[in-house]
C-alpha cells in the first residue's frame, strides 16, 4: 500500500478572522492580504519565521493548513523575505481545501508552539 502525502501550505489567522471565514464558507483574507491583493501563505518551513515577525506575542490565533494542491493556479510561489519563495493565492480560499486547523498558543517563552508540520516538497 503507497501512501500520497499532500504538501499544505499554511495561513496564520486570528481565531475569531478564521470563525468568521467559516460561517461565511469562504475566507477572502486578513487585512494585509486584501491590501496586497493576495491571501499571504508559507510553507511548513517558513511558518515559524512568519510567526515571531507578522505575530509576535499575539494569542488566540490558529494555523490553518491547506492542500496547496487543491489551490490549482491561483497559488504561485514568488519571491519575498530573502529571496525566499513564499505561497501567494490570487483568488479567495475555498474551505475545501482546508486540511486542518491548528491552535497556534504562545509558549512561556514568548514564541508561538507549532504543531509536528511534515517537511516542505523538496
Amino acid at each position: 500500500m503507497s501512501f500520497v502525502h499532500k504538501i499544505c501550505v499554511y495561513k496564520i489567522c486570528p481565531r475569531d478572522l478564521w470563525a468568521r471565514a467559516q460561517a461565511q464558507g469562504r475566507f477572502t483574507g486578513a487585512p494585509v492580504d486584501l491590501a496586497d491583493g493576495f491571501i499571504h501563505f508559507s510553507t511548513a518551513s517558513q511558518a515559524p519565521e512568519t510567526a515571531a515577525r507578522h505575530f509576535a506575542g499575539v494569542r488566540d490565533l490558529v494555523l490553518v493548513a491547506v492542500d496547496a494542491e487543491a489551490l490549482g493556479e491561483a497559488l504561485r510561489f514568488e519571491p519575498s523575505r530573502g529571496g525566499d519563495l513564499f505561497p501567494h493565492l490570487y483568488g479567495d480560499l475555498p474551505l475545501t481545501a482546508v486540511r486542518a486547523v491548528h491552535a497556534l498558543p504562545v509558549g512561556p517563552d514568548g514564541n508561538h508552539v507549532f504543531p509536528e508540520l511534515p517537511g516542505d516538497a523538496a
